[in-house]
């Protein structure tokens, strides 16, 4: 139901990840998932190698930080992220010794197949090893592996649909790390004590869905689902109802039909946690636009400046009119390329100028197409008329929270009216005002 077919322009799908160099000086920010903020438990001046612990999980709803490269706690600091706010962050600086990794972690790129660990310790391992969702939503991962009683999960999704528009980093994943993904679809598997596991995929990648069908050829309860292309199909309960024909409830979890959703990104870091030992320090983030000199998929320290792949990608291009986190449509745009990348960025958007700017809004013409392309069956005009008149128990009513954001709604509006900005900000109202009931 619903959706659109904005252009793709993939520009870096046959771009092989190139290892980006490690910084000088890393912003590591100490809130980069969705839940409560982790406690630094380091001190100014300490030294530390990569991979350790360098701020830990507040709550069960919060993911621990590790240092991404090796030398000395500079200083705490509030730096900016992709929100536009300055967050709590820790800077390190790297020391003129060689970069120290920590021992424990395996630096091999031999294959490990076998899992040795029980259910339990893989989800008390990937919580230590600060996994969140990597597909943007930053959920920590060990969080949707621990089913609530009364909930049984039946089939484990993995997502390999990357339907934004521009981004290449999960599709370069599926076709240089398969194997990987495969261990770490079993590593999760294990953990929710299922035996059917899919990988829905786009039919918009044909290599990746050939090559992920032969690596699981002979693997018992595991199947490749080719999707049709059509954006916002990476959305959670889109995926679900693409894949098995199952529909999350109004306000339900993907658990409430017995599925549990990662991300392709999620399972390779999921792998190299349980059978490398390795936290999640780094990721692949695609750096594209249509004038970009070099677009380019680079496996990038967490903390990184943004800047420095814009550097590596060949500068930004004099035409530039925005630079945008994640992709054309649910991205959002940087007020500074001095921002670090984090867990959930996905990739860096260079738009030209006569791109970036907006239409004048004009009034609504009642062509209903808003409602036509929204995949949750809202109805976006009415959302943003009562957010403008501030009538939030009507938006509370008529299921703003249901909203995924993916913004099919403003892309197909012929009136240029902001709609996901209106519904953003009826969402946020509605949400605080939740908890307000609540307490």
């Amino acid at each position: 139901m619903g959706g659109v077919h904005p252009a793709e322009n993939k520009f870096t799908v046959d771009k092989p990840i190139e290892k980006l160099e490690a910084p000088s000086q890393v912003s590591i920010p100490i809130s980069q998932h969705i839940g409560a903020p982790a406690k630094p438990v380091v001190e100014q001046r300490q030294k530390v190698k990569i991979g350790q612990i360098i701020a830990s999980s507040s709550g069960f709803v919060s993911a621990n930080i590790h240092a991404t490269i090796a030398g000395t706690i500079a200083k705490f600091d509030k730096v900016m992220d992709s929100t536009g706010y300055k967050r709590d962050a820790i800077i390190i600086k790297a020391g003129k010794e060689e970069q120290e990794w920590e021992e424990s972690i395996d630096l091999s790129d031999d294959l490990v197949k076998e899992v040795s660990l029980s259910r339990e310790e893989i989800i008390k391992k990937i919580a230590a090893a600060g996994i969140v969702g990597m597909g943007g939503a930053t959920f920590p991962s060990h969080v949707k592996l621990s089913v609530p009683k009364g909930k049984k999960a039946e089939y484990l999704i993995l997502n390999g649909v990357e339907c934004e528009p521009y981004l290449t980093a999960d599709h370069r994943l599926m076709l240089e790390k398969g194997p990987e993904i495969i261990v770490g679809a079993r590593i999760l598997m294990k953990a929710l004590d299922v035996d059917k596991a899919i990988i829905g995929i786009e039919n918009n990648k044909p290599d990746a869905i050939e090559k992920i069908a032969e690596l699981i050829n002979g693997e018992n309860g595991m199947m490749v689902q080719p999707l049709k292309v059509q954006y916002p199909q990476g959305g959670e309960k889109q995926l679900i109802k693409a894949a098995i024909n199952r529909e999350v409830p109004s306000g339900g979890l993907p658990i409430d039909v017995g599925v549990v959703v990662h991300n392709v990104g999620t399972a390779f870091a999921v792998y190299e946690a349980i059978q490398k030992n390795k936290p999640l320090l780094e990721r692949v983030v695609t750096i594209t636009g249509k004038d970009v000199k070099n677009p380019s998929n680079f496996l990038v320290r967490i903390g990184t400046p943004v800047n420095n792949l814009i550097e590596a990608a060949g500068g930004i291009p004099e035409n530039t009119g925005k630079v945008i986190s994640g992709g054309p449509m649910m991205g959002k745009a940087l007020n500074s390329v001095d921002i670090p990348v984090a867990k959930g960025t996905s990739g860096i958007l260079l738009i030209p100028n006569e791109e970036a700017k907006r239409g004048k809004m004009k009034v609504c013409i009642r062509c209903s197409k808003c409602v036509d392309v929204c995949p949750m069956g809202l109805e976006p005009y009415l959302l943003m008329t009562l957010t403008q008149k501030e009538l939030f128990d009507r938006v509370e009513e008529d299921k703003a929270l249901d909203c995924i954001e993916c913004g099919s709604c403003s892309f197909t509006c012929p009136s240029d009216r902001p709609l996901l900005d209106y519904i953003r900000l009826g969402k946020k109202t509605v949400a605080s005002l939740i908890r307000e009931r609540n307490n």
